[in-house]
């Protein structure tokens, strides 16, 4: 047995100690300084500006929202050591990490790199890794009305995705604190309909990604149903599941529940009726999915701060939607409340997604802020509580 296969192959006591659920989430590292972000907005920039600069909409509306930890840099790593702890105190088991990489390499990627990989205690929290291979938009702010240009496509060749493969096996997969459900690492396609597009076509997709396993020793691949679904004539003839059975996908799982549950009252939309629309969703996708599937539960959602603060509040599409209220601490706790009942019905692994750990800008985040501290993390930790030491 090679090292490789030692660092990548689970041993009986892990699995043994395996927690009752599996609680993670999202992780958006946009609050970094980052090459590419200095060449569009200026050296140091990061995407506390906008929030920094965020103001109410309409009569009610709460912004600008102040994190409780002030403006930090997530690419330190006595920065990330409190959010670990923090994180893992509240009972998280892990975050998914929006991870970028384009034809020309990585973006974004010090917080994780420097940040998380940096901190002393990253063993107390489990790491996984979401390709969020969408086109990256210039919408730092978005105007209205204006088709935002795409400043890095989603779409790889793939030499770019075998240079990806090598970094993520070798930096990634084999790090201790890498989750691996089921004993193999969890790796998440954020949109699945582009990765398949640019191998041109599912035979090719399935041979990158059989040659990903060969590389890593298996790994498990989970697509966000986002994207699973065709951008062209690729695989139209084909239905979701067809789709999934061809690339050997191990699970499904939703980002935020705006994707399956749209808001329909303008300038603001009802937190309850988000939660029972998207708790629909879940049974529905449960017996649809021929894989089993991971529900999520959104904090919030609140885009404004990517909107032109000087435009006027029109419903003109992403990042001019709805903003959710009434998503109080106690109704993200009776959220989580349903979500474990909805995994204690089901067999297998009781795992949940979260959106997010710190989507401060989309308005969904278990940060502390001023207005509320610690409360949705407390939501998290009556919820499914953390094991004693």
């Amino acid at each position: 047995m090679t090292r490789r296969d030692l660092l990548l192959a689970p041993s009986a006591l892990a699995l043994q100690s395996r927690p009752a659920y599996e609680v993670g989430a999202y992780y958006f590292p946009n609050y970094h300084p980052d090459p590419r972000n200095d060449r569009t907005h200026g050296r140091g920039w990061t995407e506390w500006e906008l929030l920094k600069r965020a103001q109410p909409r309409f009569p009610g509306h709460i912004q600008p929202r102040t994190p409780l930890w002030g403006y930090e840099d997530e690419s330190n790593p006595a920065v990330f050591q409190k959010k670990i702890d923090t994180a893992a105190g509240h009972g998280l088991t892990h975050f998914i990490f929006d991870w970028y990489w384009y034809d020309d390499g990585p973006f974004l990627n010090a917080a994780l790199d420097r940040g998380y990989l940096g901190a002393p205690n990253n063993s107390r929290l489990k790491f996984a890794l979401m390709w969020a291979n969408h086109d990256w938009t210039e919408i730092m702010p978005a105007r209205l009305g204006l088709r935002a240009p795409v400043l890095y496509p989603g779409a790889v060749s793939f030499d770019a995705f075998d240079r990806m493969t090598d970094r993520i096996v070798t930096r990634y997969f084999a790090h201790k604190s890498y989750w691996k459900p089921g004993g193999k690492p969890y790796f998440s396609i954020y949109e699945l309909y582009r990765f398949i597009d640019s191998m041109g076509g599912l035979d090719n997709a399935r041979k990158v990604l059989d040659h990903l396993r060969a590389v890593a020793g298996g790994i498990h691949l989970n697509a966000v149903l986002w994207g699973v679904r065709p951008i062209n004539n690729t695989f139209q003839s084909l239905d979701a599941n067809q789709v999934l059975q061809a690339l050997a996908v191990d699970s499904v799982t939703s980002y935020v529940w705006l994707h399956h549950a749209p808001l329909k009252d303008f300038p603001a939309s009802s937190y309850a009726t988000l939660t029972r629309d998207s708790v629909a969703f879940w049974s529905k996708a449960a017996r649809e999915f021929k894989v089993p599937f991971h529900p999520n539960v959104t904090m919030g959602w609140d885009s404004t701060p990517r909107t032109c603060q000087s435009d006027f509040f029109e419903n003109r599409g992403y990042p001019f939607t709805p903003v959710v209220t009434g998503n109080t601490p106690q109704a993200f706790r009776s959220a989580l409340e349903q979500a474990r009942a909805f995994l204690d019905s089901r067999p297998g692994h009781r795992i949940l997604n979260i959106n997010a750990w710190n989507e401060w800008t989309e308005g969904s985040y278990l940060e502390p802020d001023t207005l509320n501290g610690l409360s949705y993390l407390q939501a998290v930790r009556d919820v499914f509580p953390p094991p004693r030491p």
